[in-house]
């Protein structure tokens, strides 16, 4: 009798700690994560939707209120321009940061740092980023991957931050090694 009672406590306890563990992995992986990117060319949407495929995190993709132009070398001088002026797009639409704890942000990297769309753009919503986690992500043709990944950390100083990731051609093992080095991967 008295075995009977400790198997079936056993038993119980059992079954609760495999439906507490389901639960839980249920919850990371319905975790409240946006992948937030803008991108020109179309890299950094790919390493935007690797991130997203490998932690279920829901695609944003920020567009301008006036587009980029589309061939290199003209939308290289607006940019140069944008930078040295101080002139700052606006962002078509914002996504809603209040459904999100952990937010990527991606960019490519235009003369030598971030955008200044996005760099704008997230200093306009320092309030709504507070208390967030902030995850920086670019892709580039040269360097200055730290200054870019900075520029992101810099323009959001109410926010916690992980470590960043910067390539040149992103694939899906290099994205997911870095996801499991930062404690959001598989």
């Amino acid at each position: 009798m008295k075995l009977k009672s400790i198997l079936m406590a056993t038993a119980i306890m059992m079954l609760t700690s495999c439906s507490l563990i389901a639960q839980n992995s249920k919850n990371s992986q319905n975790s409240k994560t946006l992948v937030m990117y803008f991108s020109w060319g179309g890299t950094t949407e790919k390493m935007a939707k690797m991130i997203s495929s490998s932690n279920g995190g829901e695609l944003f993709r920020i567009e301008p209120t006036k587009a980029y132009p589309t061939s290199y070398t003209p939308c290289t001088e607006v940019v140069k321009e944008e930078l040295d002026n101080g002139i700052f797009r606006q962002v078509k639409k914002a996504p809603d940061f209040s459904k999100y704890d952990t937010i990527f942000v991606g960019v490519p990297v235009w003369w030598h740092t971030a955008p200044t769309l996005m760099t704008h753009f997230l200093e306009e919503n320092k309030e709504a980023l507070k208390g967030k986690t902030i995850i920086p992500f670019c892709t580039y043709q040269a360097t200055y991957r730290a200054e870019t990944l900075q520029a992101i950390v810099d323009a959001t100083p109410t926010a916690s931050h992980k470590e960043g990731y910067g390539t040149t051609n992103p694939n899906q093992n290099d994205v997911d090694a870095w996801l499991k080095k930062i404690g959001l991967g598989k």
